[in-house]
This record gives structure tokens, C-alpha cells and sequence, in this order.
């Protein structure tokens, strides 16, 4: 007759004591509701919350073509039947910030999942083997480092072109080696500890390593940084735009509206201050979740 002590003992955690489970998930549903009265995080959330559905649903917000011009309605300041006014064709300012937000929002998330991607593997690869492949990668990321940001991106750009897609790309090169740099670090720290030598111990693959063992234990810091460079790919993407290398005339963007109202500042204020006011709240609510992260997924901060 098999021994229950040695069976409970070769259990998953959780499934061999039903009185262990509660308390895990007792401190999961905890943890939720202290996240959720983080004033900064849920300051952000609700912000971030409000501008993404605004941009997302802006078809049944308004029933207006952004690109539609009206030559008799050019410069109508913000009235009921324009609530945000009009430019200088005529173009509906609401709808035109709706649709345009969608597009810079879409971009600097495209932007940041790339950044991200690339840049976790690639500090993955070079903290977990080290050696000759580990330098090799991490003086390239600090050859890329050595650029300003804004700099490599209008490089990035020129050679490959205006448009969003090669702006995407250019401003995601800036974020690789700087995803690369604190994963690396992480990995290190990681790769050294007890459960990752008792894992090549038992035969494990370097791959089964990296997936199982050390890239959970370095993503809450990739998350963090994530939704701290949203906010400035936002605003990197916009700055493209705003100097044409970006979206290409009429599709709305905030960075290409701003440039659109820059001329007209004193005769139709409008024209740029919505559309900033847009992008800053979203930039502003983005850096709340980033800190509000910080401060939940930070093993280091004190919490009682």
C-alpha cells in the first residue's frame, strides 16, 4: 500500500492539501483589490480606460468622415453641431482627434510589443549564455544605446521612408536595446539561483530553462517598462507625424493635426489644443499604470 505522505509529496502544490489552495487563492483575490485601490494605477485605468474607448468606438461617437472637407465651415470654433470645431478644409476636429487617436494609439502599442519582443529575447539569450554570444549582443544594444533616441529614429526613417509602418519600426529599434538591457541584468541574477541549477541538474533544456524558470521571474520588470514606453512611443509617434515622416496626408493622426493647427494657433486655438489635450491625458494615464505597476510588482517596495 503506496505511502499518502510520499504521494501528497509528489503533488503540484495546491492539489494535495485542499487547505493549501485557499490561501493562495485568498492572497490572489487580495492582491487584486489592493492593486485596484492603488490611486495612481487606478487613476490611470480609468483615464486610459475612457480615451481608448473614445478612440476605438469612434464610429458611433460621431457619423462624421474625418477626411470630409466643407469649405463653407473652415475655422468654426466649438459649437454644438462641432464640438471640437473645425480646421482649415472645413475637416470635423472630433472626429478627425477620434480617428487620429486610434491611429497613434494603435502605432505606439505596435511599437512597444516589438520593442518588447525583440528585446526580451535577445537579453534572454545573452544573460543566460554569456560568454562570446552575451558580448557580442550587448555591445551591439550599447552601439544602438550610444544614438540619441529621437535621432535613430529620424535615421531609421529617412532610409527606409515616411509612412507609420517604417515609423513603427524605426521607434521599436530604439526600444530593443533598452527591453535587451534589463532583461539581460535580470537574467543573470536569475540564472544563478538554486531552482535554475537544480533545473540543468535534472537535464532540463536551456530552452525549457528560459521558458519555465527564468523569463516568469523577469517579466513583471518588462511589464512595467512596457507601459512606461507606451507614453513615449505616443509621443514619438506623434513627433513623426508632426514633421511628415509619419501618416501621410488625409489620414488623421494627432502628431499630423497638430502640424495641420501649428499656423493658425492665434485664429483658431482649437485646431492644436484638443488634440494635445488628448495625447497628454493618454501619455499622463499611461505613466499612473507604469508607477502603479512599479509600486505592486516590486518585490523590494514595502507593502504593509
Amino acid at each position: 500500500m503506496p505511502d499518502l505522505a510520499s504521494t501528497a509529496a509528489t503533488l503540484p502544490a495546491g492539489q494535495g492539501d485542499p487547505v493549501a489552495a485557499a490561501p493562495s487563492a485568498w492572497s490572489r483575490r487580495r492582491a487584486i483589490l489592493r492593486a485596484l485601490r492603488h490611486r495612481s494605477l487606478s487613476t490611470g485605468l480609468l483615464i486610459c480606460t475612457v480615451l481608448t474607448l473614445a478612440a476605438f468606438f469612434a464610429p458611433l461617437l460621431t457619423s462624421i468622415d474625418p477626411t470630409m472637407q466643407d469649405p463653407m465651415a473652415t475655422f468654426t470654433p466649438p459649437s454644438l453641431a462641432y464640438p471640437m470645431g473645425t480646421d482649415a478644409f472645413g475637416r470635423d476636429l472630433l472626429a478627425r482627434v477620434l480617428f487620429g487617436a486610434r491611429t497613434t494609439m494603435l502605432a505606439s502599442l505596435a511599437v512597444v510589443v516589438l520593442g518588447a519582443l525583440f528585446g526580451t529575447v535577445t537579453g534572454l539569450v545573452a544573460g543566460y549564455f554569456g560568454g562570446a554570444i552575451g558580448f557580442v549582443i550587448m555591445r551591439l544594444n550599447d552601439l544602438l544605446l550610444a544614438f540619441p533616441g529621437i535621432l535613430l529614429a529620424l535615421t531609421v526613417t529617412a532610409i527606409l521612408g515616411p509612412g507609420l509602418v517604417n515609423g513603427v519600426i524605426a521607434i521599436a529599434v530604439i526600444l530593443v536595446p533598452v527591453f535587451a538591457r534589463l532583461v539581460e541584468g535580470a537574467t543573470v541574477e536569475v540564472r544563478n539561483l538554486p531552482f535554475v541549477e537544480a533545473a540543468l541538474c535534472g537535464g532540463a533544456s536551456p530552452f525549457r530553462i528560459i521558458s519555465r524558470h527564468i523569463l516568469p521571474n523577469v517579466m513583471s520588470g518588462v511589464i512595467v517598462l512596457t507601459t512606461t514606453w507606451l507614453g513615449i512611443a505616443a509621443l514619438w509617434i506623434t513627433a513623426l507625424g508632426f514633421i511628415g515622416l509619419g501618416v501621410q496626408p488625409p489620414t488623421p493622426e494627432l502628431g499630423a493635426i497638430l502640424n495641420d493647427g501649428q499656423n493658425y494657433i492665434t485664429l483658431a486655438w482649437w485646431i492644436t489644443v484638443f488634440p494635445g489635450l488628448f495625447l497628454s491625458l493618454f501619455v499622463v494615464s499611461v505613466n499612473l499604470i507604469g508607477d502603479g505597476l512599479r509600486d505592486e510588482l516590486d518585490p523590494t517596495l514595502d507593502r504593509s
